[in-house]
């Protein structure tokens, strides 16, 4: 018992504590002094959406690159065709805070729902409204925000534009998909587009929810996989949202027990 204490300790001390603190640096301070001008820049582009949102991949997939390269303990098993998708809903589950900011790393064109209260923050609600964010509510002082960032959505989406959201409005706590909430799937209906069921796995066992430090030192196998399609024109697309949205927690849930079934001893 001993023993696994000094080691869990010399693992937070000596792994986990400086790819913390590196993570953050880079999140930071990359922003500040590297990826400042180009924002500033960005924000003069005609096309100044997709201006900032390749610079939010570009900041994203840094951040990646540098995790990668100080924790060797991690795997990385991301579907190719996550990256080719164009003109899509991807609809995901929700484990950390890590999810949002690897689907920008790997699609170079995307929006997504941002917690309303960001909007508020200097600069950074900005950047967010610069990059076509919708705030997840549309009430009060939003209304205005989310009409604006709505009405050039499907044509966005028709450009080849993706749009990514969590269902489940919260990371969840126990690695299961939770209840999809009806909001979400509104939105995605809205859009006319495809809507493409990705499922996130093991990031929570990076970056947990509730904690500071990462967990670095963990052999782990972060994966997101695509697990189905559903087309506009499908019955159950168009269907009540109650029947969809337990199909898609039943096609996420199940895509989980795959994955758990195939884990080997090394991945856990």
């Amino acid at each position: 018992m001993q023993a696994e204490t000094r080691s869990t300790l010399f693992a937070r001390l000596f792994i986990d504590l400086p790819v913390t603190l590196a993570a953050w640096a880079y999140y930071i301070f990359a922003f500040l002094l590297f990826f400042a001008p180009f924002y500033a820049a960005a924000f003069l582009c005609p096309r100044r959406r997709l201006a900032v949102q390749y610079l939010n991949h570009l900041y994203c997939r840094g951040l990646f690159a540098l995790i990668r390269l100080i924790a060797p303990d991690q795997r990385w098993q991301i579907d190719a065709r996550l990256a080719s998708r164009k003109g899509a809903v991807i609809l995901c589950n929700h484990l950390s805070y890590l999810d949002p900011l690897l689907l920008m790393a790997a699609m170079p064109a995307c929006t997504t729902v941002v917690k309303a209260r960001f909007f508020l923050i200097p600069i950074f609600g900005f950047v967010l409204q610069s990059a076509g964010y919708l705030p997840s509510s549309s009430e009060g002082r939003f209304t205005r925000l989310m009409l604006r960032q709505m009405e050039g959505l499907q044509n966005y989406l028709a450009a080849g534009g993706n749009l990514f959201i969590f269902p489940e409005g919260t990371r969840s706590r126990d690695g299961r998909p939770g209840p999809l909430q009806h909001k979400a799937l509104k939105l995605a209906r809205l859009t006319k587009a495809p809507l493409e069921i990705f499922r996130i796995d093991n990031t929570q066992v990076l970056f947990p929810p509730g904690r500071f430090l990462f967990k670095a030192s963990q052999k782990n196998t972060i994966r997101i996989t695509l697990v189905a399609r559903v087309q506009p024109e499908d019955d159950l697309y168009r269907g009540p949202l109650d029947q969809l949205a337990l199909h898609l927690r039943a096609l996420l849930a199940g895509a989980a027990r795959v994955q758990q079934e195939n884990v080997t001893p090394n991945q856990t």
